[in-house]
Order: structure tokens, then sequence, then C-alpha cells
């Protein structure tokens, strides 16, 4: 089952000039997308195939796709092989991201404004619990990890989000 993708979180918003070092020939990363999304509905491949290819996660991979991460040669060469797309788009997923450059304040997607609502409910606490069991810092989004897994639940299934970042004290001077 094929879904048509809406991305709320999209750096399509940038223009060529954003990336000064691109020549007018090179494709935007809004271009990327595109291509991306249109030849994966018409293979019919998940996100989880993809990434298999690549050899890295199913969250990363994604991300790298939809523009807020960067792939390296080989591993934009695997998905431009696996989705039978031209060395432009290979290209384009080497180029260095500008993450959240297209975020809106709000998001209007359901998804990503639930995630938004738990930061906004939850954030305090998730700061607060952090401080409290590693003293103050930050939850890197760096070195950082997420999982998202389907938990079949007779109540309706469940989405099981985990993320896993190193934790960096606040330095001292």
């Amino acid at each position: 089952m094929s879904q048509i993708p809406f991305i709320q979180f999209s750096p399509c918003r940038l223009s060529r000039s954003t990336f000064p070092s691109e020549s007018e020939s090179a494709m935007t990363k809004c271009e990327m997308i595109e291509a991306i999304l249109t030849a994966k509905i018409a293979k019919g491949v998940s996100w989880a195939q993809i990434a298999k290819a690549v050899g890295l996660s199913e969250v990363y991979t994604t991300s790298a796709c939809l523009g807020q991460n960067v792939l390296n040669k080989e591993e934009a060469a695997k998905v431009t092989a696996l989705l039978g797309l031209k060395s432009d788009v290979a290209d384009a997923l080497t180029i260095i991201a500008t993450k959240g450059e297209g975020a809106l304040t709000t998001p209007k997607e359901p998804t990503q404004y639930r995630l938004q609502e738990i930061i906004y409910v939850y954030g305090p606490t998730i700061k607060e619990l952090i401080d409290e069991k590693f003293g103050p810092g930050i939850m890197s989004a760096i070195d950082f990890n997420m999982s998202i897994e389907k938990q079949p639940d007779p109540k309706g299934d469940r989405v099981v989000i985990t993320m896993n970042g190193k934790f960096l004290p606040y330095k001292k001077w």
C-alpha cells in the first residue's frame, strides 16, 4: 500500500542562491526530494527497503531523502541505484543539509503537530528528568539515533518512538 507523502518540513523554500557553491545546473534539495518521492512511489519500495540498501537506519535514511541529513557518495549511489535515478539526485543527497530551514512555527500536518504538542506538554518534564538523572545539560541531536516501531495492541496499534542521544553536560568556565 503506497501513500502519497505530505512533507511539512521541507527545504523547498531554499533557492539555488542559498547554496552559492552549486552551479546553476545543480539539482536543488526540493527537486531531489520530488525525484526521490516520485521514484519511491513508482517502484513501490518502502523507506525500510531503501535504508537496508544504503546500510543505514530507516529514520536517518528517510531524513536524508527528505533533505534534512546528508549521505556520502557511496550511500547516495545506493539510493539512486535502487530507485533508478540519475547522478544529479545522488549529488544533491551529498550536499550538506540546512536542517529545519523549512519548518513552520506550527505545523499543520497532524502527526508533526502532535509531536510538537508532546514537546510543549512534556518538554519541561523531559528537561527536568534529564537534569535530575544526569545533571545540567542536554541530549545531543548530533550524536543521536531514533527508531520508529509499530506495537500491536488489541485496543489499537501503538507508535513506539525511541530517541537515543548522547548526554552533553553544560560546560563551566
